[in-house]
């Protein structure tokens, strides 16, 4: 049966106009029909984990959820003297009147004065849940406006977990404005290198840029069955150019070296069939790889992860398509255009003009191979010792949840922020603790929580006055406590398990059958990397099975599989101690314009594992498949290694840089979780490149000699060439 990459090649290569205009077609579908059904985002139950998920459960199914709030600061204006008592509380009496009548405004607390009576604080409460918040927040922002307006001799600032949120999301939205800046025109640039043509250089910049849109369209209509988190459209375009250029990159530099082989004896529909029987059938292992390792996201049941997945494979599936069936139907058009010009050429009598970008034996790699030529073992012990050495630094790694507080403050409601907690301290963290019981126990439930509030009074932990509340059917009760300390502080911390740990067992945890827990931001942030931390032996159990699987699917070789899971492992490990280096000190904070937060965010391994192992099976589908050509036509496996590395040198190399200029983009941007990944990504393929498959690949392949092969059996023929006794995989080329 012969495999699908040559049959859809040979179909787009024999009909080019139709699967141009049919991709064409594809894509303005894809994004027609995302456009209609919307995207469903996530809600506010999607993102509940742990404790902290159980008891706003609770909370929200006694209508006592949390609201959220936007508070808006009434102060004198900067170095104008002391704040006007009388002035204040009109302009707070004018902004309530106005903020009631908004259909978004569930309730306007009271003005309250700060201690040093420089700032005057009006809490506006927004109807609904808190995902939806953020959409709600202009009609407030603009009634603070016009009291501002009205009452010039004042200074009116608002912020808030809405405002915030919305000046976050805009915040990326001009960071990733910035990153297109950066990448696409160092993109083109190097493809120009490897092509010396605008034309050829522009082919896989298109087609990505196509799958791209068409992905963002899926996506949409994917977002109906996972739902999106706001996300998925910024690993869209991260995952969608890099694999999108390195994919067409692969195919495209294949038929350049079979078109300089040939020697024009070959058509461009011959040489498109042999690019798709070589090169298209590693895009399509690579892709289904990238797809199989990502899914392992699903396991960790966070929508944000499921979010991320769901961009992922939707963006590598819809490249990889676009390599089957635009991409070959483009080189016969462009071929046939070469042939023709070089018709022309030689009617005039003028010399063919030589071909850029067939790959070869550079002296650089030449010289980057030698040591692993000459002394394999050395090489591979100093390399391992290398990565090893960068592995360390991960015996001090720290895992958090990224707060708000973790926020840049270039977003005014930042700024705004800062002033909120430095003038009331006690409203900085609310802790809210939530008790389900029968309705018959509702007096005890009463007495138990102000117990909990008698003794949070004597704790220098908590601050400000409680708040209880109870349900209508008298089955829910909540109490709210007040922290005058940071979300992301220690004291924070402290006072959370001050009451999960010694209060609430005490009190709430006598009373038979009740259900409890406690909520609020830093619930949150306990919870959910313990969360993922439960999850984590899962995900890289599946993901180590996957990436094993594929391997052995690939080349049918138990210790290829082995090899590979073992270099991944050791050149993620080795970027995310890379990543701790950096990142978690203060010394880079200058050079790469952050401020340490001292730990890590609590996505960034999880991510940086599932997506670098579905990668580097770029590099290894690739570059293994290149040596396992040359022992199939009965080069002994040495030669093999030494020659599939040079030949596909040139191409790795490219997509390496492509694929570091697309995530070392993501730098650039002022979310500290995102500047982490795309530094992690970038370092890591940088090392899976020029570390683990130049130097670690190569010479453990040498050491093992035919054993690499285990468990077929090459054998030598009559003829004196090997061939090997396996089946045919699915990047054998015989």
């Amino acid at each position: 049966m012969k495999s699908i990459s040559v049959s859809m090649a040979r179909w787009s290569a024999r009909h080019p106009w139709r699967a141009i205009v049919g991709w064409l077609v594809f894509v303005v579908l894809c994004l027609g029909v995302g456009s209609a059904v919307g995207m469903n985002s996530a809600k506010t139950a999607d993102y509940r984990v742990g404790e902290a998920g159980r008891a706003e459960a609770l909370a929200a199914e006694g209508d006592l959820e949390r609201r959220s709030t936007e508070q808006v600061l009434i102060s004198a204006p900067a170095r104008s003297g002391a704040l006007d008592q009388a002035a204040a509380q009109a302009a707070a009496q004018d902004l309530t009147t106005r903020m009631k009548r908004l259909p978004e405004v569930a309730g306007v607390a009271a003005p309250l004065l700060a201690d040093d009576r420089t700032i005057l604080m009006v809490e506006v409460t927004l109807k609904g849940e808190e995902r939806e918040a953020d959409d709600k927040v202009d009609a407030l922002v603009e009634q603070t406006e016009a009291v501002q307006r009205s009452h010039p001799g004042l200074l009116l600032q608002e912020t808030g977990s809405p405002s915030t949120s919305k000046g976050v999301d805009q915040q990326r939205s001009d960071d990733l404005a910035l990153s297109e800046a950066i990448t696409l025109p160092v993109t083109l640039i190097t493809l120009l290198v490897v092509f010396g043509s605008v034309t050829m250089a522009g082919v896989p910049l298109l087609l990505a840029l196509s799958s791209i849109a068409a992905a963002i369209g899926l996506s949409m209509v994917a977002s109906h069955l996972s739902p999106d988190t706001g996300v998925g459209t910024n690993v869209i375009l991260m995952i969608g150019l890099a694999v999108g250029v390195d994919y067409t990159l692969f195919y495209l530099k294949r038929e350049r070296e079979e078109r300089a082989r040939s020697g024009g004896r070959l058509g461009s529909e011959a040489l498109v069939e042999l690019a798709a029987a070589t090169s298209g059938r590693a895009v399509v292992v690579s892709g289904l790889a990238v797809v199989a390792s990502t899914a392992t996201l699903y396991l960790a049941s966070d929508v944000i992860f499921s979010s991320l997945a769901t961009g992922t494979i939707v963006v590598v599936l819809v490249s990889v398509a676009s390599s089957l069936t635009a991409l070959p139907a483009l080189l016969v058009k462009l071929g046939q255009r070469a042939e023709r010009k070089a018709l022309r050429r030689a009617r005039r009598g003028k010399p063919a003009r030589p071909m850029r970008g067939q790959g070869g034996d550079g002296r650089l790699w030449a010289a980057l191979l030698r040591p692993a030529a000459r002394h394999p073992l050395a090489t591979l012990c100093v390399s391992v010792l290398g990565l090893l050495a960068l592995v360390a630094p991960l015996a001090g790694l720290k895992i958090t949840e990224m707060s708000r507080d973790t926020h840049s403050r270039d977003i005014p409601a930042m700024r705004v922020y800062d002033r909120l907690n430095e003038a009331f301290p006690e409203q900085r963290v609310t802790h809210q603790i939530v008790v389900r019981a029968d309705a018959s126990r509702t007096a005890e439930v009463d007495s138990a929580l102000r117990d909990v509030a008698r003794r949070a009074d004597a704790d220098p932990l908590f601050a400000g006055t409680p708040r209880i509340r109870t349900s209508a059917d008298h089955r829910t009760s909540t109490l709210e406590l007040k922290v005058p300390y940071l979300g992301n502080s220690d004291e924070a911390y402290d006072s959370l398990d001050r009451l999960r740990d010694d209060f609430l067992p005490a009190t709430v945890g006598r009373i038979d059958g009740a259900e409890y827990g406690v909520s609020g931001d830093v619930a949150r942030y306990a919870d959910y990397p313990a969360h993922q931390n439960g999850k984590l032996p899962l995900v890289l159990g599946a993901l180590l099975l996957v990436t094993f699987a594929m391997t052995v699917y690939a080349f049918r070789s138990v210790m290829l599989g082995l090899i590979g899971v073992v270099l991944n492992l050791l050149s993620a490990a080795a970027a995310l101690g890379l990543l701790v280096l950096v990142f978690q000190g203060t010394w880079a904070e200058g050079l790469l314009d952050f401020h340490s937060t001292g730990s890590i965010g609590s996505r960034v391994p999880l991510f940086l594992f599932v997506i670098l192992f579905g990668l580097s099976m770029d590099y290894q589908v690739f570059v293994v498949s290149r040596i396992r050509e040359a022992v199939l036509a009965g080069v002994p496996t040495r030669q093999a290694v030494l020659d599939g590395i040079r030949s596909s040198a040139s191409v790795v190399t490219s997509a390496a840089v492509v694929m570091t200029t697309v995530f070392a983009s993501f730098v650039f941007l002022h979310i500290i979780e995102m500047k982490q990944i795309g530094f992690v990504l970038a370092a890591a393929v940088l090392l899976d490149a020029f570390v683990v498959r130049v130097m670690v690949l190569p010479s453990a392949m040498l050491l093992l000699g035919e054993a690499s092969w285990w468990p077929s059996r090459p054998r030598r023929t009559a003829s004196g060439s090997e061939k090997a006794v396996t089946p045919r995989s699915a990047v054998d080329v015989r």
